[in-house]
C-alpha cells in the first residue's frame, strides 16, 4: 500500500505543467509577424535576444511606487516587418490586373459586337426599298421621253436619243451593283444610301435633258 502511496505521488510529481503560457507566447509572435498588433513575450527575452528583428527597447514606466522599466516593441524599429501589408499590396496588384484584364475583355467584346453589327448591316441592303419607287417612276419617264422623241422625230434624233440612253443605262448599272448582296458585296447601308442619293439626283437630271429633247422635238417635227 505504502509502495502505491509513493507510485502515484511521483507520478503526480513528474506530470508535464500546462503549456497555455508557452502556446500563447508563440501565438503573440505569429499574430505579430503576420497581421500585428506587433507584440511579443516574455518582453526582456526578446530584448537581449531577438532585438533585431522584434523591434524591442526598454521604457520606464511611472505609475507612483510600481515604476518600473518594462520592454515595449515598435514594428518600425525591427529589421522585418508583418507579412499581412505584402500580401494586401499583392493583393491589391493582382486586383488591379485583373480589372484592367476585364476592361480590356469588355473593349474587345465591345468591338467584336460593333463588327458583328456592321458586318450584317453590310450583308443586307436594308435602304433600296425607300428608293425602289422613285427609281421606276423616273426609269418610266425616261423611257416615255425618249420614245416620243424617237417617233416624234421619226428616228431623226436617233443619235441624241442613244447618248441619253447609255448615260441612263451607267446610272441602272451602278444602281443594280450598289444594289448586290452576299460574300463580295459587303456595303454599309449608310454608304448604300449615299450612292442612291446621288444616283436619283443624276437620274432627276437626266429628265430633264430629255424634257428638253422632248421640246425640241415638238418644235422642230
Amino acid at each position: 500500500m505504502f509502495l502505491a502511496i509513493c507510485f502515484n505521488s511521483n507520478a503526480k510529481a513528474q506530470t508535464p505543467k500546462p503549456t497555455s503560457v508557452r502556446d500563447k507566447q508563440k501565438e503573440k509572435q505569429i499574430r505579430s509577424m503576420e497581421t500585428g498588433p506587433w507584440d511579443f513575450e516574455p518582453g526582456w527575452y526578446y530584448y537581449y535576444l531577438h532585438k533585431k528583428y522584434s523591434g524591442a527597447y526598454s521604457h520606464w514606466q511611472w505609475s507612483g511606487f510600481k515604476s518600473r522599466l518594462v520592454v515595449k516593441f515598435n514594428e518600425k524599429k525591427s529589421n522585418t516587418r508583418t507579412i499581412m501589408p505584402v500580401r494586401t499590396a499583392e493583393e491589391l496588384l493582382q486586383k488591379e490586373k485583373m480589372d484592367k484584364v476585364e476592361e480590356e475583355r469588355i473593349k474587345v467584346k465591345e468591338l467584336y459586337d460593333e463588327e458583328l453589327i456592321r458586318q450584317a448591316d453590310r450583308s443586307v441592303d436594308l435602304v433600296y426599298s425607300s428608293f425602289k419607287e422613285d427609281f421606276l417612276r423616273l426609269q418610266n419617264e425616261i423611257s416615255e421621253g425618249l420614245t416620243y422623241c424617237y417617233n416624234k422625230s421619226k428616228g431623226k434624233l436617233a443619235y441624241q436619243i442613244g447618248e441619253l440612253s447609255r448615260e441612263n443605262e451607267i446610272l441602272c448599272e451602278g444602281i443594280e451593283y450598289i444594289h448586290k448582296q452576299g460574300i463580295g458585296y459587303d456595303l454599309e447601308n449608310s454608304k448604300r444610301e449615299k450612292a442612291y442619293i446621288e444616283f436619283k439626283d443624276k437620274m432627276k437630271k437626266l429628265v430633264k435633258r430629255i424634257a428638253n429633247l422632248v421640246a425640241i422635238a415638238d418644235c422642230h417635227f
